[in-house]
């Protein structure tokens, strides 16, 4: 329960974080390219990488400060930044085959569904 009540809190704070970081991004580039997903995905990769190397090398948090970091703060603020930790570590295992299956299927796949879900609902409303 404990990690629960850790990935909630970690995930109100994750998910505040984003849309603050979002709003200001909007208020000085606009709507026309979408840079405030792309600042959010850049900046929780960046700090993904920070603290998984922070982990590995020099700290051991417990595993609810660790869950409310990853899958609560940084997976709120961007599930994008837990993929690239998925393809880093891919990478650093030689698995390359999973590594360029796992980076072509989560994008194609994931577009594909999003896609999918609007023509189901279009289809349903219209």
């Amino acid at each position: 329960m404990n990690l629960i009540i850790a990935v909630a809190v970690g995930g109100a704070i994750g998910a505040v974080g984003r849309y603050l970081v979002s709003g200001i991004v909007i208020q000085q580039m606009g709507t026309q390219f979408p840079w405030s997903t792309l600042t959010v995905n850049i900046v929780g990769s960046l700090l993904m990488g920070i603290l998984a190397e922070t982990v590995k090398l020099t700290w051991s948090p417990t595993p609810e400060i660790k869950a409310m970091l990853t899958v609560g703060i940084l997976g709120a603020f961007t599930t994008f930044s837990a993929f690239s930790l998925d393809v880093v570590g891919l990478f650093e295992r030689g698995e390359f085959v999973a590594l360029v299956s796992y980076i072509f299927l989560s994008f194609i796949i994931c577009v594909f569904a999003l896609v999918f879900g609007v023509f189901v609902v279009r289809i349903i409303f219209s």
